[in-house]
């Protein structure tokens, strides 16, 4: 797929053996009954977590060691193991990463590597499914916490499970002065991932789990992250099915050779040029410089998987053209109008206005305008921005935000995700979809867009999550949600969604919408999908 040169501003949008097979007993009183519900022993020790009306929650349980000192740019280790009871009713800490979108916080901390468990309430008949969820955040920002799985769990009879990974400089770097005695380098957070999974499989059934049927999900730089070990050897068995939304299989990982040079001039900015002393001066870093150095998507370093020939030895997209990769059911989609959140980020920033925002003063949102829709066309396409704009002429009922979206949802999402989508039917089963919801709920915190923001980036999240940072669903979006989680938590249990296959003649993509809009399109028309594959060929 080519690569568009996108100007730096428009992505910083400022964002063992189980020890027991079930749930503790509890004493006789009704108070120690509720605590002692929330009782379970892990292969490391017992943990306590939170009881609410229909679920069970389990936060801030570490997987691993906390990646310090020497750790820091090392494999994840086995997870420390304790006496007692552990609490686990508060998430533990965020990686470091800056102020990301606003469901992200920033943060400092290394020791991070945690996960959270949700499970019903309810006692199950048989073990239930597990599900893993692999937050988004372009590999620098997000954590497990903000993605709350009850009504996943509860909805749909599922365990839940959430999990933070290294993130950005600390999760990538590929700088060959760190390499291990195998000479591999980065993808430290896929690794992290992978412990994770680990972690799922051996402890999986003392939270009423069934290790044998694991769905690894992910949107964004999540679904980058499923694709990626559906490719890596280290995951195999670890889950049996995929979902991936708002991303795929198709674009290109980092090279080797691109790696190391990102990560040669990331240790020139940190200061650490000593040949001899590079890993030891990276190490003695503080956190806090080594994010600011990473910096935003678009105008920091180019951080994220790398083929380095052992946790990743081969590009997923490669591995899907070629039948490499792992053989299980996936469900992959997008969401209608993805890219209009870059266009909101755009607007943001204040860099549509008359007048550039000065560095003293909140910027003011200022619509796109039909010649500033050009322009960025232009700056991004070069000399075939002609052949884009002819697509897409400006449309007087709908503003230039809309269609500058439209140009780069079509562009960097559906053609990508669809292609992928078909490599994968030829080989495993395949179900698409598109979210659709015209009226999701935005987030609370900034300005509201100054054009309809639709089926964005992210919008899907808040049906399938309990989140704090969208407003709150309506009565429609709640029953589109209890659909979405039906499907997700039916697929993570067999394999399959409820509507038909992609592959054998099929191009059937399940639309998503509230309001009775559910059903199906012609996706490849509504995205020109023709026309894209052509262009990037």
């Amino acid at each position: 797929m080519t690569s568009i040169p996108y100007p730096r501003w428009v992505f910083a949008l400022g964002a063992v053996a189980l020890l027991a097979p079930t749930m503790v007993a509890g004493p006789a009183t009704a108070d120690d009954d509720r605590r002692s519900a929330a009782v379970v022993r892990t292969d490391q020790g017992a943990v306590r977590g939170g009881v609410a009306a229909d679920h069970l929650s389990f936060q801030g349980i570490p997987y691993a060691r906390p990646p310090l000192g020497p750790l820091r740019w090392a494999p994840p280790q086995p997870g420390p193991t304790w006496t007692g009871v552990r609490d686990a009713t508060r998430p533990g800490a965020a990686c470091a990463q800056l102020q990301g979108l606003p469901m992200d916080s920033p943060s400092e901390s290394e020791d991070c590597l945690y996960l959270n468990v949700t499970t019903p309430r309810s006692t199950a008949r048989t073990p239930r499914p597990v599900m893993v969820w692999l937050h988004g955040g372009d590999f620098r920002f997000g954590s497990g916490d903000g993605y709350g799985g009850q009504r996943l769990a509860v909805g749909g009879d599922v365990i839940v499970v959430t999990l933070n990974y290294r993130l950005g400089a600390l999760g990538f770097l590929a700088h060959p002065a760190l390499a291990g005695a195998d000479g591999i380098t980065g993808n430290f957070a896929l690794q992290d991932q992978q412990a994770a999974l680990r972690w799922v499989r051996r402890n999986a059934a003392a939270f009423g789990g069934d290790p044998g049927n694991v769905t690894v999900f992910g949107q964004s730089a999540g679904a980058t992250s499923v694709c990626a070990q559906l490719a890596a050897p280290a995951a195999a068995g670890l889950f049996h099915r995929a979902i991936m939304q708002s991303n795929s299989c198709a674009n290109p990982v980092q090279t080797r050779a691109d790696a190391v040079g990102a990560a040669e001039e990331f240790a020139r900015r940190v200061g650490c040029t000593a040949p001899a002393a590079v890993a030891a001066c990276l190490r003695a870093a503080d956190p806090a410089r080594l994010v600011e150095t990473a910096g935003y998507p678009g105008a920091g370093m180019d951080l994220g998987p790398v083929v380095d020939g052992r946790t990743l030895p081969m590009d997923p997209a490669y591995a899907l053209t070629t039948g490499r990769l792992h053989p299980v059911p996936v469900l992959t989609g997008m969401n209608r109008h993805e890219s209009r959140l870059v266009v909101w980020g755009m607007e943001r920033s204040g860099l549509n206005c008359p007048e550039p925002p000065k560095p003293d003063q909140e910027p003011e949102s200022c619509p796109l305008t039909d010649e500033q829709y050009r322009d960025q066309v232009r700056a991004m396409f070069g000399d075939r921005a002609e052949e884009v704009l002819a697509h897409y002429p400006r449309d007087a009922a709908q503003p230039a935000s809309a269609t500058l979206g439209a140009v780069l949802t079509d562009h960097d999402y559906a053609e990508p995700v669809y292609s992928a989508a078909m490599a994968f039917a030829r080989r495993v089963p395949t179900f698409a979809y598109e979210f659709a919801d015209e009226d999701a709920p935005f987030f609370t915190e900034g300005p509201e867009p100054t054009f309809p923001a639709g089926a964005y980036h992210c919008a899907e999240l808040p049906y399938l999550f309990a989140v704090d940072y969208a407003e709150t669903l309506t009565p429609t979006q709640r029953r589109l949600s209890d659909t979405m989680v039906r499907t997700w938590t039916d697929f993570a249990r067999t394999g399959r969604a409820g509507w038909p296959r992609l592959g054998g003649g099929s191009s059937y993509v399940r639309v998503l919408a509230g309001g009775g809009g559910s059903g199906t399109n012609d996706f490849a028309a509504a995205h020109k999908y023709g026309f894209w594959r052509s262009f990037d060929r």
